[in-house]
């Protein structure tokens, strides 16, 4: 699979910025992987909204989070899988809206499984789903659903120069 680029961009910033480049964004997300946090946000069946925080690796343009299989935010994917992922960048913000599905071949699993790893993260492919020795307290034990989101829309507001605020949509 190779990095999508946006199909438009509209600068959003009311001071005479210009728009902001998309490779910004990208190249952030991708030098990012150094445990920052990326929360994201569900729809449950009632229509609440959810948030929580998960581990997640930029890979090959998509997303991947994971998410143990009796957690709110996988029992919300399951019943929909439009949702919004947030991460603070070095100077830039970022809010990305998408669907996320869950992922189950091995494939994909090994190799994301292995970039974990790299963070430190000992991860294994077991079956059609992620395992470890541990995780995030509140994730349960394993098995870990992995889920790759596909990014539709992003908002940016860059706090470090060169400022702007920009939506792309993909």
């Amino acid at each position: 699979m190779s990095e999508r680029e946006p199909v438009s961009t509209k600068n959003l910033s009311i001071y005479g910025d210009a728009p902001l480049r998309w490779e910004r964004i990208r190249n952030a997300l991708a030098a990012g992987q150094d445990h920052r946090p990326f929360f994201l946000a569900t729809v449950g069946a009632d229509g609440r909204p959810h948030i929580a925080g998960t581990g997640a690796i930029w890979d090959e343009g998509d997303i991947y989070v994971v998410s143990g299989p009796r957690t709110k935010k996988s029992r919300d994917l399951a019943q929909n899988a439009k949702c919004s992922i947030a991460v603070a960048l070095v100077g830039i913000d970022v809010t990305m809206d998408g669907v996320a599905t869950r992922v189950t071949d091995a494939k994909t699993l090994e190799r994301i499984a292995a970039r974990y790893r790299d963070l430190g993260w000992p991860t294994t492919v077991e079956r059609d789903a992620l395992t470890a020795p541990y995780s995030a307290p509140s994730a349960g034990k394993p098995p870990y659903y992995l889920y790759r989101f596909v990014l539709r829309t992003a908002v940016a507001l860059a706090s470090a120069a060169p400022h702007g605020a920009t939506r792309w949509r993909f």
